[in-house]
């Protein structure tokens, strides 16, 4: 390593030292903002509802995460502050479809306000939940345990299958969705 590049790199290891702060209960802008420079992957959570009248439902989400492979769990989080809330929480199974570099448009389908499921065509799964046919992967599960998590209730499935579909995975970083590219 050169002179000049240890000195950057010093000067960079200050910078971020300097910067660090405590997330304020007041103004969480910057600590959403931190956050925002992970990427995730984007998924659309679906399930039924306790009134099947009612019909499907579906909700976007990046909070996702593998737990487990022996047994197999994963687990998403949705917020307490959504009108979904109540039904994923009641749900006994649901399928996480992780969405591909064509999928912008469910995005926005799922999302506050979107049409949701009207219009759209769906499968229903051997757990009677209902399923996108196209996906980069999906993972039918049902409820194996949900935890209190701040604003958000942590509910973990057990998978009792999965599969994987085509494109590249669809993304989320700095509050913006995109996709990803090789190095």
């Amino acid at each position: 390593m050169q002179e000049s590049d240890k000195i950057d790199a010093a000067i960079g290891a200050a910078q971020n030292k300097a910067a660090l702060q405590s997330p304020d209960p007041a103004d969480m802008r910057a600590f959403r903002a931190a956050l925002g420079r992970f990427a995730t992957g984007v998924t659309v959570v679906t399930a039924r509802r306790d009134e099947p009248e009612a019909g499907p439902l579906g909700i976007v989400a990046n909070s996702f995460a593998s737990v487990s492979l022996d047994p197999p769990l994963v687990l998403w989080s949705p917020a307490r502050a959504s009108v979904r809330h109540a039904h994923f929480t009641a749900a006994k199974a649901f399928s996480i479809h992780v969405l591909h570099d064509a999928q912008a448009d469910l995005i926005l389908r799922f999302g506050r306000n979107g049409a949701g499921f009207d219009g759209l065509s769906y499968d229903l799964n051997a757990e009677d939940v209902p399923v996108l046919p196209d996906f980069h992967a999906r993972f039918d599960c049902v409820t194996e345990a949900m935890h209190e998590g701040g604003d958000h209730t942590i509910i973990i499935g057990r998978v009792m299958r999965f599969a994987t579909g085509s494109g590249t995975p669809m993304l989320f970083a700095h509050g913006a969705f995109g996709t990803f590219q090789k190095v």
